[in-house]
């Protein structure tokens, strides 16, 4: 009986290890070092946030601006920086954001600028990573943590080197002083708290 015991411990110990996840590569990026400008005509920077308890109203920002430092061989060592202007807020209805620009929001006459710094960058696999850093809304800064996707890269017609990304988070929009909402009469509130937001980014090496 011990014999058959041993027999059956080894085989399950290999077939556990068989059965193991093999990790995914990580992607060499090292030719792609250097720093990059984000061409924000070919980019996006969205949000979407829950209405009435039964919607989304999705939004985006027209003007902003960021760089993007790339250490293919160290990623812990890649950096981003971003500047939005809050009064360029589009939710394709002009009274949603004309309030949306006022003190009950984002107050853009005392605070005109959203910024994000990162603080660290991990590579989880070849396509894979997780940026952390501080993210200014309001006169508040607070952490967040950035899931990123690499797209690719490509040179353009004009000889310029593209690095491509997209990403999302989500954040609660009362953490940065955002508290406006209304009660519905039929139980809950007008606004979600959590904010999803989500980007594209194509940027041009420097």
């Amino acid at each position: 009986m011990g014999l058959f015991s041993r027999k059956s411990d080894t085989a399950a110990a290999t077939t556990a290890v068989a059965a193991a996840p093999t990790p995914a590569p990580v992607a060499d990026l090292a030719h792609l070092s250097g720093d990059y400008t984000i061409d924000t005509t070919h980019s996006r920077l969205g949000f979407s946030v829950r209405h009435a308890m039964v919607t989304n109203v999705r939004g985006e920002f027209a003007e902003w601006e960021g760089v993007l430092h790339l250490d293919g061989s160290n990623p812990a060592n890649s950096t981003a920086e971003l500047t939005i202007q809050v009064a360029s807020i589009n939710t394709g209805n002009e009274q949603r954001d004309g309030h949306l620009r006022t003190g009950d929001f984002f107050e853009v006459e005392t605070h005109p600028l959203i910024s994000f710094r990162s603080t660290g960058t991990e590579q989880l696999d070849a396509e894979t990573y997780r940026m952390t850093g501080e993210l200014t809304i309001k006169g508040t800064t607070r952490p967040v943590t950035l899931d990123l996707e690499y797209t690719g890269t490509a040179t353009d017609p004009y000889g310029l080197q593209r690095l491509g990304f997209e990403g999302r988070t989500t954040v609660d929009r009362t953490d940065f002083g955002l508290t406006y909402n209304a009660a519905l009469e039929t139980g809950g509130v007008l606004i979600g708290e959590k904010v999803k937001l989500s980007f594209d980014i194509s940027a041009v090496r420097s």
